[in-house]
């Protein structure tokens, strides 16, 4: 089945964080009004976007995932793609939803000249590992951490 997949609008957030909550990216959501005031700031990074995946225009949503272009000094000045925050409903996994998530954010970096597009996961999420496995994402150094 194939997601309609698209950039969020600020009326997208509560569902947005909904789906936070469902997939247990996080045990509790942000106020409305803060997540208001973090889509704010969005808008100040030249490169960074939220979409939105639904099955059908208009529908429920089912999946998103945050992106970050970074314009670099080193690599010759090449840009590289963060992906962040990737969800998809639980009652919607193992559908390939993630899979077109992640071959969207694929072709969004490559469309912006990316040499990379690189993502993070927690250590415990083992079945995401071997989900980003499968989609030829290669484990790659060593990330590190502080809490502040």
């Amino acid at each position: 089945m194939s997601l309609q997949i698209r950039e969020a609008t600020e009326a997208d957030l509560d569902n947005v964080l909904a789906l936070y909550i469902q997939s247990g990216l996080d045990s509790r959501a942000l106020q409305p009004q803060q997540a208001r005031a973090v889509w704010r700031r969005f808008a100040q990074y030249p490169s960074y976007r939220l979409f939105v995946a639904c099955m059908a225009p208009g529908g429920p949503l089912v999946g998103s995932y945050a992106l970050l272009i970074m314009h670099n000094l080193g690599h010759n000045g090449t840009p590289s793609a963060i992906a962040e925050d990737v969800v998809v409903a639980p009652d919607h996994q193992g559908q390939g939803f993630g899979r077109q998530l992640m071959a969207h954010a694929l072709l969004q970096a490559r469309d912006a000249g990316c040499y990379k597009l690189a993502l993070s996961s927690n250590t415990k999420r083992q079945s995401a590992h071997a989900f980003y496995d499968s989609l030829g994402f290669q484990r790659h150094g060593i990330s590190f951490v502080i809490e502040t």
